[in-house]
């Protein structure tokens, strides 16, 4: 078993878990295609369950996010697609265009049963990557709050291309949580959680309800759940549990369909697999430096660089860069790593590429004369720099 597993029987794990639920007040949850569709489209009976269980939570003083997907499967129902037809991107693109509103329209009739006002977001990574936009996506969602309604995002398809996509819904909605500050993310999809080896070949496999710290060892047990998804599915949901995690959160994994889970979680029932906050939480910014920018290049530092960065927690200064790798403006993302390839933090530069290397392997005292001027001793500064 991993150390990273918390090992407790069944009684303790109900009260250990149940103090995390108790104390959720902002709360996302993410319903993914293999969830909300079967053979024929959208099932509209998953809908309204889960309309009553975010209905159940808003009742109960919570605040709510639905990050849902569906649009494309939604608009196939629409249209006639000549089997085994293979779609590209602009066929995705306008099949997304003509689901949303129907899955929408779906989503609106099932909420108003239980009198509740739902409200669409639709997002690409552009929205997140520019840090006022950013702020004001986080600033519309607070204020949909206010109005007392349900949120309902997605990544935006009929527009996205693959610069400006998330990469799945699991990443936007551990974006999402993170920006809001959410206690928790409820990650709903088609399979029972993590399971320490393949219950169907391994007797001795047994369900993973806790788990501490996402590591390695960790994101290998994706490969023992059984998905409509596959194993790259499943390890993304558990890439955006560690994101929330280091962000302050809560997450869960667990099955979609099964009625009344929402309501199970926060009674205390023992099922799915739940993920506790990292004991070192960085700041929103530092959030979104690691985990919303895209890197534009990338670093080779020396063993004292590394050192001095993820021991010691200094700026990285020009003297311990070794490579430069890619292109990229003042401002950009940048990924740090080490000899071996390995990627250590990420962080906002102050030079260029073609600056940095002309004064990679100087002191900083060194740039005016190389550069002809100097605006920063560091090439990255603390502040803007996140070990990974």
């Amino acid at each position: 078993m991993a150390k990273d597993v918390i090992e407790i029987n069944r009684e303790e794990g109900l009260y250990f878990r149940q103090s995390y639920f108790d104390n959720a007040k902002r709360v996302v949850v993410k319903v993914g295609s293999a969830v909300l569709t079967d053979d024929d489209g959208i099932n509209q009976s998953v809908i309204e369950n889960i309309a009553k269980e975010l209905s159940f939570l808003r009742q109960s003083g919570r605040e709510v996010i639905l990050v849902s997907s569906g649009a494309v499967s939604a608009g196939k129902r629409k249209v006639v697609v000549p089997d085994g037809e293979e779609l590209g991107l602009q066929e995705k693109q306008a099949l997304a265009a003509i689901g949303q509103p129907i899955l929408m329209q779906s989503y609106g009739k099932a909420f108003a049963h239980f009198g509740q006002t739902v409200s669409q977001v639709l997002l690409t990574h552009s929205d997140l990557a520019d840090r006022d936009r950013y702020l004001r996506v986080r600033n519309t969602i607070l204020s949909l709050f206010r109005f007392g309604a349900i949120p309902i995002l997605n990544e935006n398809d009929t527009v996205a291309v693959e610069e400006l996509r998330f990469g799945d819904n699991d990443t936007l909605a551990a974006l999402i949580s993170n920006l809001i500050e959410a206690d928790m993310f409820l990650c709903l999809t088609d399979v029972v959680g993590l399971y320490t080896g393949n219950p169907q070949s391994d007797p001795d496999a047994r369900p993973v309800y806790t788990v501490s710290s996402v590591t390695k060892e960790i994101e290998a047990m994706a490969g023992n759940v059984k998905s409509a998804l596959g194993t790259g599915g499943m390890q993304s949901k558990i890439r955006a549990a560690k994101m929330v995690s280091v962000g302050g959160g809560c997450s869960f994994i667990g099955p979609g369909r099964e009625e009344g889970i929402l309501q199970q979680l926060f009674s205390g029932e023992m099922i799915g697999t739940f993920f506790l906050p990292a004991k070192d939480k960085i700041t929103r910014r530092k959030q979104w430096i690691a985990h919303v920018l895209r890197p534009k290049g990338s670093l080779v530092l020396d063993d004292g660089a590394c050192s001095a960065i993820t021991g010691q927690g200094r700026s990285l200064l020009p003297s311990g860069i070794l490579e430069v790798r890619g292109q990229f403006g003042i401002g950009d993302a940048v990924h740090c790593l080490d000899r071996n390839g390995n990627v250590i933090a990420a962080g906002l530069i102050n030079y260029n590429s073609v600056d940095v290397d002309k004064i990679k392997q100087h002191h900083s005292q060194e740039i005016v004369e190389l550069l002809g001027m100097k605006d920063y001793d560091e090439v990255i500064h603390r502040d803007n720099l996140v070990l990974l």
